[in-house]
């Protein structure tokens, strides 16, 4: 076998290896996936719906809020929970997030993993802040209050109207988020980190080292659902760099006040201490003894539990199906190869099979070359003379 042929074969037997490895590899992913695939539908038929706060506020939320019945959050909760036809009117008109942008209440969008860490920021933040309603848009706070021409609130539209026509009405004011009017975190994010923590640098005392009993940053404790944690503003950004970072900024925790009062040189935007210290800002502490938390963030519940595991499934059939598909690419593209190499080889044989041809045409056909040969040789005089000649010729 001439070199160039047996160089093409080795190049097509590589390219059958290959698109061999590659099937067993698709075959591999396709089981992992149906594999993850029943497990979430077992998931489903058991769980049924998922449920995260993407739906409202939890049983449990929803009676913290509803302790303050004459809160607009408390209002918002109460037609949530109504059934009647009315209510569900109210709520296609007041609570629907792709008309008007409410997302929810402050004390519904996030969790807290440790309880005496929630009722801290709890306390931190305040109960009219906990309460407070969360819009996407502008448009979204102007619907929940109208006015007349001296700029008095109509009690008979809006949000009030709503609470009217249930029998109920909101004392006093209250606070709205509007989330496309805060200035985002403008940062990078903990690499691989399914939370999207904001990559805040550590607090650094005048030597440059960190200060002792420094344990994260607030806006970094709050755990979010999924759906909350992109694309939740109309420029994409999660509520962590938006609502949660206007919120706390770069709050600082600490084990003990102790500790946190000897980290005062680094401290510029507040801290707080896991015995009870609060420095509100640089300058200003809030002392005395913590009173209950009225409402507080709740924390990681089974439920919340069996969500994150609900979704690190999905995520993972997203990922394993892109990767059948990155992996049937390059199938095609070894397949390709491979016909282009058996081409390659198939025109080289026809290339001999036309030299031979041409050979046979210059000396004959059909066997002709033989008798050819023969023919010729038998017409050619002896090269050697035999010893008969040589006699006869002395």
């Amino acid at each position: 076998m001439s070199k160039p042929n047996h160089q093409n074969n080795l190049e097509i037997k590589r390219h059958e290896d290959n698109i061999k490895f590659l099937q067993n590899e698709i075959n591999r992913l396709g089981e992992s996936l149906l594999e993850l695939q029943v497990s979430l539908a077992k998931h489903q038929s058991a769980n049924g719906t998922v449920t995260t706060n993407e739906n409202g506020p939890t049983a449990e939320e929803e009676d913290q809020i509803l302790r303050h019945e004459k809160s607009a959050a408390g209002l918002l909760c109460r037609l949530k929970l109504l059934k009647s036809q009315h209510a569900s009117q109210a709520l296609n008109l007041a609570l629907t997030k792709d008309v008007l942008g409410i997302v929810g209440i402050v004390a519904t969008l996030g969790r807290v993993e440790d309880d005496n860490l929630s009722r801290l920021l709890s306390e931190y933040l305040g109960l009219e802040t906990m309460l407070a309603i969360v819009c996407r848009t502008s448009e979204a706070v102007m619907v929940l209050e109208k006015y007349d021409g001296d700029g008095t609130v109509l009690t008979s539209a809006g949000i009030h109207g709503l609470g009217a026509s249930i029998g109920k009405s909101i004392k006093g004011r209250f606070l709205v988020i509007c989330l496309d009017d805060l200035s985002p975190y403008v940062g990078g994010f903990v690499a691989d980190d399914p939370q999207r923590k904001l990559a805040l640098p550590k607090p650094q005392l005048p030597n440059g080292e960190c200060p002792c009993g420094f344990l994260d940053y607030a806006v970094n404790t709050i755990n979010l659902d999924g759906n909350n944690l992109v694309n939740v503003t109309s420029s994409g950004h999660g509520l962590r760099e938006t609502l949660f970072y206007s919120l706390f900024s770069r709050l600082q925790i600490y084990r003990t006040r102790a500790e946190m009062l000897l980290a005062l040189p680094c401290i510029n935007h507040g801290a707080l201490s896991l015995d009870g210290g609060i420095i509100k800002k640089s300058g200003v502490f809030i002392l005395g003894s913590s009173k209950d938390t009225e409402i507080k963030f709740l924390a990681k519940s089974g439920e919340s539990s069996m969500t994150a595991k609900y979704e690190e499934t999905e995520d993972m059939i997203k990922k394993l199906k892109l990767k059948r598909t990155h992996v049937a690419e390059d199938m095609q593209r070894e397949q390709e190869l491979l016909d282009f190499a058996k081409a390659n080889l198939a025109q080289m044989h026809a290339g001999q099979d036309g030299r031979h041809r041409q050979i046979g045409r210059f000396l004959g056909h059909d066997g002709g070359i033989s008798r050819s040969v023969g023919l010729f040789c038998f017409q050619l005089p002896p090269l050697v003379p035999s010893l008969y000649q040589i006699g006869k010729a002395a």
